[in-house]
């Protein structure tokens, strides 16, 4: 029966609780107060430090972006420049100028000096929640003093600002230097590269893709000159063997006894026929050549030799007028001589055609292998202007970026610490960072609590009594047929009117006094 009845899951008895607090409520409070009093008594006991903020704003750049030559991440900007300034030498500095650390009845060694403000330093990122961009941050430095932490704070702002500011015009002329040396180099390369070109086409002069449209028409020309030429020269040759024919045939109706002379006059009129023919061959040459053409040259020296002879034969014949032909009648001896004269007029013509066919030719030879070779000549220009094109690119595009480096390096002198700018100075704080003495209280309550239920549950579980009948009726393996009361006398009433009445003064005072330390420590957070 007690096993069953102790195998049995305990409801929450409300009055055996109440019996408890009535029973223990000394034990809890006097723990509790004592927990919070020493946390609190700790909150005063504890050296206070004053935190020091400042919040720099990270400016976009007046330089327009296509401009600015800087294009670091602002991390790491803010990453190089907390090195700089978290350098033992920069930190030592601001250690001996504002004597920090020095308070102490010992003096730390430097070391443990730029140490412990590195600790007391910090930098936090504010960035924009739609961008992510970084567009602020905040710098502060705890000190024992407000005074001190706000002219820390201040100087690390100084430092922060004019290595930002430094940093932003080395790398500035850095940039603007290593272009003008990229430049010189594309310079130098252009300029070869143009060289080249330039050799190239004088080298290959006539060749060139330019000039192919020009060789064609040329050649062209040249073609239908020769076929004007040969066509020509077919013509005079039949010509020739025409007149040798006809001359063969007055020759052969001559009598045999009669035998053709053949005097200066004949030779005349052969000299007069030829001048004809030969100036009529010149207007010819001059309606497609200039007077600089070989052709042209050669027939102008051609007259003025024959008009030489024809001169002399003139003269002679006109100090010796019998002279003339013998042996034929007049008009068989004039009609000979002028097939005569023709026919030297034309041996010359045969010959002046050959010439000129054998130059048109040449001429062909050398415009037809200028268009042969066209094909190669272009290819290497083609890779030569490629070369100077690109080259051409690069010194272009390195100038630009040259001369965007300049003006960005001058507007970033011109601009100084707008890169940066102290959107709230550093402040001068009033209530210590830490300790937080309302912080403190909650901890001090919370503690107070568990030591009061810890206290109250160890006490609980060495007590063995029985504190009421219900514990009693739990025990007893037969049900209760009646109870006796509890007599009291009037001392033992007058005692538990006191304990209750002391419980209630230890609560109040317990009270009483948390929130009183409670608002002394918010009036002094």
């Amino acid at each position: 029966m007690p096993e069953e009845m102790q195998d049995q899951p305990q409801k929450f008895d409300v009055h055996r609780k109440l019996d408890l607090v009535r029973r223990r409520h000394l034990q809890f409070l006097i723990p509790l107060l004592l927990g919070w009093l020493l946390v609190w008594s700790a909150s005063w006991i504890i050296a206070p430090r004053y935190k020091s903020t400042t919040t720099i704003l990270v400016q976009e750049p007046a330089v327009p972006g296509d401009v600015v030559n800087i294009g670091s991440d602002m991390s790491r900007r803010l990453e190089s420049i907390t090195e700089q300034m978290m350098s033992r030498t920069r930190l030592l500095s601001i250690i001996q100028k504002l004597h920090l650390y020095e308070a102490g009845p010992r003096t730390p060694n430097p070391d443990a000096q730029v140490a412990q403000m590195r600790k007391d330093i910090n930098i936090d990122l504010v960035r924009d929640p739609g961008t992510n961009r970084i567009d602020s941050f905040k710098v502060s430095y705890t000190a024992a003093s407000p005074a001190i932490a706000q002219q820390v704070t201040s100087e690390l702002t100084g430092l922060f600002i004019h290595y930002n500011q430094q940093q932003l015009q080395h790398e500035s002329q850095n940039t603007t230097t290593f272009m003008e040396k990229q430049l010189e180099d594309a310079r130098a390369a252009l300029a070869q590269q143009e060289a080249r070109v330039r050799q190239f086409q004088t080298a290959h002069q006539g060749e060139l893709p330019s000039q192919q449209q020009s060789n064609i028409q040329i050649l062209n020309g040249l073609q239908a000159q020769l076929q004007q030429e040969e066509d020509a020269l077919n013509t005079a040759k039949q010509q020739r063997v025409y007149l040798q024919s006809l001359i063969q045939q007055y020759r052969a109706a001559r009598p045999a006894e009669t035998k053709t002379t053949d005097g200066p006059g004949a030779e005349l009129g052969g000299l007069n026929a030829q001048l004809q023919k030969m100036k009529a061959d010149l207007a010819d040459l001059r309606g497609r050549y200039t007077d600089q053409h070989p052709a042209v040259i050669n027939l102008k020296s051609a007259i003025a030799q024959t008009q030489k002879q024809r001169d002399d034969l003139a003269a002679q014949l006109k100090g010796n007028p019998a002279a003339g032909p013998g042996g034929l009648g007049a008009d068989q001896g004039a009609v000979l001589l002028q097939l005569q004269s023709q026919q030297q007029a034309n041996q010359i013509e045969i010959a002046n055609r050959e010439q000129e066919v054998k130059t048109l030719k040449a001429r062909i030879d050398e415009y037809q292998a200028r268009l042969n070779a066209a094909p190669a000549a272009e290819q290497q220009l083609a890779e030569l202007t490629r070369g100077y094109e690109q080259s051409q690119a690069n010194y272009n595009d390195l100038l630009k970026k040259k001369n965007d480096s300049a003006l960005a390096t001058s507007m970033e002198q011109m601009q100084e610490h707008e890169r940066f700018s102290v959107l709230d100075p550093a402040s001068l704080p009033v209530k210590p960072d830490f300790p937080k003495r309302i912080q403190f209280c909650a901890i001090g309550f919370l503690l107070g609590i568990a030591l009061g239920a810890i206290t109250v549950g160890v006490l609980e579980f060495l007590d063995d009594r029985l504190h009421n009948d219900q514990e009693i009726e739990d025990l007893l393996p037969v049900a209760v047929l009646a109870e006796i009361p509890e007599i009291l006398r009037p001392a033992d009433e007058q005692r538990q009117k006191q304990r209750i009445a002391l419980g209630w003064v230890v609560a109040a005072l317990t009270f009483v006094i948390i929130l009183a330390g409670s608002a002394l420590s918010y009036l002094h957070a």
